[in-house]
C-alpha cells in the first residue's frame, strides 16, 4: 500500500478537549442540515470525545495506517487523496464544514486514502470503537451515516465521469461550480463570491491534468466571462453559463441533509 513519506507527515496532536458543546454547535444553525431529536443530540454529545485544532498541511488521516478516530469538520477545509509510489497524487474530493471524515475507508481496517488539511481546521473527534453503539441503539443516526457514505459515492461517480468523459473545460467548470455550491450550502460564500483555499496544483491533481494544461484551461474558461478568480477570490458571474459548460444540472430540490 503506497503511503506518503513519514517525513512529510506532521504529527496529529491528541484531542484538545471540548470547547463547543453539541447543544450550541454552530453547524446546527445551518438551514441545509437536519435537526437532531433530543435523544440523538444527547448521544452525539456523549459520542464526541473532544475537539482537535489542526494546522493547514497536516495529514489528519494517512493511507495505509489505522485511525482510532472519526471526525466531523467544525470549521475549515480538507481534501481526500491517494498517492502512487512515485509521488503522483490524485485528489478524490474536498471536505467542508459538516462533512464526516474517516468512514470512507474500511470501517475498522487501515485507511485506503489520506486526508490533508487545506486550511487551519477545527474537528469534532469521535472514537471509532463507539460506532457499534450508534448502529445498535440509534437507527436514525445509523441511517445518517449510510446516507453520508452514499453521498460520497455519488460525488465520486461525478468525479469519475469528469476524469473519464468530460473535456478539460467541462471538468474545470464542473469542479468550480460544485465546490461553490457546496460552500454556499454551508454558509461560506458571500453573495456570489468565495475565498477558495486551493491552488492550481490542487485543481490539476483533482482533474488528472498537468499544471500547464490546467493553467491554459483556466484561462480559456475565464474568457467565457462566467466567473472571476484572482488571489484565491472566486466569483461566479453567470452560474447558468458555467453549468452549461460543465454539462451539469444541479438538483432542483434539496432536502435537509444529515451530519454527525
Amino acid at each position: 500500500m503506497p503511503v506518503a513519506s513519514p517525513a512529510a507527515v506532521k504529527a496529529v496532536p491528541p484531542p484538545s478537549g471540548r470547547k463547543v458543546p453539541c447543544e450550541k454547535c454552530p453547524l446546527r444553525d445551518i438551514h441545509a442540515l437536519r435537526e437532531f431529536s433530543a435523544k440523538e443530540l444527547e448521544f452525539v454529545s456523549e459520542f464526541k470525545s473532544g475537539e482537535l485544532n489542526v494546522a493547514a498541511g497536516t495529514n489528519i488521516l494517512l493511507q495505509g495506517t489505522n485511525s482510532a478516530h472519526l471526525y466531523t469538520i467544525l470549521s475549515g477545509w480538507s481534501f481526500r487523496y491517494k498517492m502512487l509510489p512515485d509521488g503522483r497524487r490524485q485528489i478524490l474530493n474536498y471536505a467542508l464544514p459538516s462533512d464526516f471524515l474517516g468512514l470512507q475507508g474500511s470501517v475498522n481496517d487501515e485507511m485506503q486514502h489520506s486526508v490533508e488539511a487545506l486550511t487551519d481546521m477545527t474537528l469534532c473527534v469521535f472514537p471509532r470503537e463507539k460506532l457499534w453503539q450508534l448502529y445498535r441503539d440509534y437507527p436514525t443516526l445509523a441511517f445518517d451515516l449510510t446516507w453520508l457514505a452514499a453521498r460520497e459515492e455519488q460525488i465520486l461517480d461525478e468525479h469519475l465521469l469528469s476524469v473519464g468523459r468530460r473535456t478539460a473545460m467541462e471538468r474545470l467548470a464542473y469542479l468550480l461550480l460544485v465546490v461553490f455550491q457546496r460552500a454556499e450550502e454551508v454558509g461560506l460564500t458571500r453573495g456570489n463570491a468565495l475565498q477558495l483555499p486551493f491552488t492550481q496544483q490542487h485543481v490539476a491533481d483533482t482533474l488528472g491534468m498537468s499544471l500547464v494544461h490546467t493553467n491554459k484551461t483556466l484561462r480559456r474558461l475565464a474568457a467565457t466571462k462566467t466567473f472571476r478568480w484572482k488571489d484565491r477570490r472566486f466569483e461566479i458571474i453567470d452560474r447558468e453559463g458555467l453549468a452549461r459548460i460543465a454539462s451539469y444540472e444541479a438538483p432542483k430540490v434539496k432536502a435537509r441533509r444529515p451530519f454527525i
